[in-house]
């Protein structure tokens, strides 16, 4: 999920009703990449727009926010990973999921916030009705399409002690997580560092949101771990990755310090954290959310998903 709030795009815009899912899968046969739409990418990227995932072990998403920033149009994003081998691209407002599905992609993790609602979250009763309302849009396009999971935040803690925003956010959920179940949608709760990029965000230890998960009790209810956050505030990535699995439902990895690659240049080694995913019989998605350094974003992405093919 990201980091930067500039990036955020707006959850309550309109769902596409006129085309259903059959329709669009009628249209969709093969997946077509860049010639879909005659849509092109960027010429610098040639050489990374070949098949690099081979085992396939991991599903491997990429989220859209790193590369709108560096210029690329959705179209040109779906177009490089359905290329590259990818499955997936996530957190992407419910108006944007037919051009997902229109490259024979996945939406991961469907996006239900808005700029403000990475503070305003479920943890303050105040902003309960406001959140309800995003969640059951998201649920709505996730479940239209066939995608998997939406994201629901849990908000800062502007003054509210963890234990009563904790109460607060089982008395939220249990607003909706009926509506979810009923759709087949998964809600996933995603752990923030409040030590660098979100001060003040209250589910910044895994802990807190195994307990909102156990007194929610439902299998629609679970948690989207990002390592790189994790990596700040708690590390021990790989035992807690073995420990918790069961309240696990998708990853999302960023190189640190800094959120970039996910290569030598940082100070995890994402072979050995992916392996150790696979060991558990993980069956959801892998997000890649970082930023990448390179002058062509592109390249980025196909080394990112060759680090990840373990």
């Amino acid at each position: 999920m990201s980091t930067q709030e500039s990036c955020v795009e707006s959850c309550r815009q309109g769902i596409v009703p006129t085309m259903t899912r059959r329709q669009i899968l009628a249209g969709m046969a093969g997946v077509a990449a860049a010639a879909i739409a005659g849509v092109s990418v960027p010429a610098t990227a040639s050489a990374a727009l070949e098949r690099v995932i081979k085992k396939g072990r991991i599903n491997q998403s990429v989220c859209k926010w790193p590369y709108s920033e560096q210029g690329l149009t959705l179209d040109q994003i779906c177009a490089a990973a359905a290329k590259l081998g990818i499955k997936s691209v996530e957190l992407v407002s419910p108006n944007e999921l037919p051009t997902v599905k229109k490259y024979g992609l996945v939406c991961g993790m469907v996006n239900s916030y808005n700029d403000k609602s990475l503070t305003r979250g479920l943890n303050n009763k105040a902003y309960h009705a406001e959140c309800i309302a995003s969640l059951r849009i998201s649920i709505d396009a996730a479940a239209e399409y066939g995608f998997p999971n939406v994201i629901a935040l849990t908000g800062n803690r502007d003054g509210i002690p963890d234990d009563v925003g904790l109460e607060n956010a089982v008395i939220a959920f249990k607003q909706i997580i009926g509506y979810a179940e009923k759709k087949k949608v998964t809600l996933c709760i995603e752990n923030f560092n409040s030590k660098i990029n979100h001060p003040d965000y209250m589910f910044d230890h895994l802990s807190w949101g195994i307990e909102l998960c156990d007194k929610i009790g439902s299998e629609r209810l679970k948690i989207l771990y990002d390592v790189y956050h994790a990596q700040i505030m708690e590390g021990d990535i790989i035992r807690t990755i073995r420990t918790y699995k069961d309240y696990i439902t998708h990853y999302q990895v960023g190189g640190n310090p800094g959120r970039h690659e996910l290569d030598e240049t940082q100070e995890l080694y994402f072979p050995a954290i992916l392996r150790a995913i696979v060991e558990t019989g993980f069956t959801g998605y892998v997000g890649h959310e970082y930023v990448p350094t390179t002058p062509d974003p592109l390249t980025s992405m196909a080394q990112a998903a060759r680090i990840c093919d373990v």
